[in-house]
């Protein structure tokens, strides 16, 4: 290649960096251009690593630490600017391993000049850094040179969009892998069945339900779950972690309804020492933690609208800005999105934006309440039940059929959540080696009961019967389960009560599928 020595603003020199096809590929050709043509006696060309968090060269394994300033490039990123140091003070005063290492080589009365490079098209990313060795007087007839300065920008443009190009080619190709991992039909089916130890349930919607977490497992999708208050939002968030390419990464998880929007946005993207009254020290937020894992938002339709285009370029770019920093940071982060708002609602009333739920919907997910599943409540109960016991310590108990029947036809507005809660009363007021009972269970009552099972339950509403027999029926059961709960399940005092022998009451318990509480 023809070019004149010292000519950097040669078209030369500029097809040859334009001809890149990567960034590897630009580095080296930089460094020829500088070391070959412009006969430079050491060049080297660094790249952030990491995520940002360190320097590496294309030829050599190891790496610096941007916030080890044992070594000369750290000092000129966090300044941002042009560092000069004589390579003998360099070797006595800075004793990072590493660097030493790089510049043993290098005549002690040379200069050493690094150069932070970042993009310069308003983005101001960070790129790496380019660090020249020479006598003083050559070095400072380079960087005089006004093509200097033409070549460095040109440098750095370049870089910046190959960077991107070659991010956006790399998403597109684990998208494409993702998706054709979703004809695997023999595997999704085997890791179904093994989430049925998590995702409780054996009916139609509970198997779909499963099949969908695996297929959103399979993908890099971001995924949006939309279902009503207690549907199990988080437990499924966590499936799709636990089955994920970034399983060995972090879970984090976040309510954005339980943090005052003051602190909410201090919390996903952190802040440095001194951003804000009371930042006595720096801190990495949730964005910067999960890095290489995945990321929970939980009750996203609560995010204040100034976060949520923040959150739109984290998901956009990987790129956000803890508070108070003068750099930006990337992360490399799944993320789930949850809610039981209505979004389409939320974006007609200008509370939340459509890019972002266009955004967080590439893979939407609706969880199904308890009253689409009825025939799961009794392996429901059973997981409850043996939790409970487990964690007070408590001997095993079982639940009678007529507890179960009365749990089957209830409504319940929180859904599994509050299905929960009623066992773990109905637990507790159970007496130790006794099965939980009708009377255990908190307002079991007409109004709690689902619609079609009210008009049976309530024994006042006479208007509402039309089959005598069946009310008749209902009305003895309901008097002996009370009188039952009454006695304690003595059944030869309830017996006494009503009036009966004690032979006759158990023949009408079993009749009536009455158990003792």
């Amino acid at each position: 290649m023809a070019c004149r020595e010292r000519d950097l603003g040669g078209m030369a020199l500029a097809l040859t960096l334009v001809e890149s096809e990567a960034p590897p590929a630009l580095r080296r050709r930089a460094r020829e251009v500088l070391g070959h043509c412009q006969s430079t006696a050491w060049v080297d060309c660094l790249y952030l690593a990491e995520n940002g968090r360190r320097l590496a060269g294309d030829d050599s394994d190891w790496r610096l630490a941007c916030d080890d300033f044992r070594h000369p490039y750290a000092h000129a990123i966090r300044r941002g600017e042009p560092l000069r140091l004589a390579l003998g003070e360099a070797r006595s005063r800075l004793d990072h391993p590493d660097f030493q290492a790089q510049v043993a080589g290098l005549s002690h009365e040379w200069h050493l000049e690094v150069r932070p490079l970042r993009a310069a098209d308003g983005r101001r990313e960070w790129l790496g850094a380019l660090a020249l060795a020479d006598a003083p007087e050559r070095l400072e007839a380079l960087l005089a040179d006004p093509g200097f300065a033409a070549f460095e920008a040109l440098l750095c443009r370049l870089w910046a969009r190959l960077a991107r190009h070659q991010g956006e080619r790399d998403r597109q190709a684990r998208l494409r892998d993702s998706l054709t991992q979703l004809s695997d039909g023999a595997r999704r089916r085997a890791l179904a069945e093994r989430l049925g130890e998590d995702l409780l349930g054996t009916s139609a919607a509970s198997l779909a339900l499963r099949d969908q977490v695996v297929r959103a497992a399979e993908t890099s999708l971001a995924v949006l779950l939309q279902g009503e208050t207690g549907t199990g939002k988080d437990r499924v968030a966590r499936a799709i972690h636990r089955l994920s390419a970034r399983r060995d990464g972090p879970f984090l998880a976040i309510n954005c309804a339980a943090i005052p929007e003051s602190l909410l946005e201090a919390e996903l993207f952190g802040h440095t020492r001194g951003a804000f009254s009371g930042a006595d020290q720096a801190r990495e937020g949730l964005i910067g933690q999960a890095d290489g894992g995945t990321l929970f938002l939980d009750e996203i339709g609560d995010m204040p609208l100034p976060l949520q285009a923040k959150l739109l370029r984290v998901l956009e770019s990987g790129r956000y800005r803890p508070l108070g920093a003068d750099e930006e940071r990337q992360a490399d982060l799944r993320l789930i999105a949850a809610t039981h708002q209505p979004l389409r609602e939320r974006i007609r009333d200008r509370g939340f934006r459509a890019d972002l739920y266009y955004r967080l919907g590439q893979f939407p997910l609706a969880l199904p309440p308890l009253a689409a599943r009825r025939e799961d409540i009794p392996l429901l109960v059973e997981a409850f039940i043996a939790d409970f016991c487990a964690r007070e310590g408590r001997p095993e108990m079982g639940i009678t059929s007529a507890a179960l029947r009365l749990l089957r036809e209830r409504d319940y507005p929180g859904n599994v959540r509050e299905l929960k809660n009623l066992i773990d009363y109905a637990c507790a007021m159970t007496r130790p080696g006794a099965d939980i009972g009708p009377s255990a269970l908190p307002g079991v009552d007409a109004g709690t009961l689902a619609p079609a099972s009210r008009a049976a339950a309530n024994e006042l509403d006479l208007y509402a019967i039309d089959d005598l027999r069946q009310a008749m029926r209902h009305f003895e059961a309901t008097l002996i389960r009370q009188r039952l709960a009454r006695f304690d399940g003595n059944r030869a005092r309830a017996a006494e009560s009503l009036g009966l022998p004690k032979r006759t009451l158990a023949h009408k318990c079993q009749r009536l599928e009455l158990d003792t509480p």
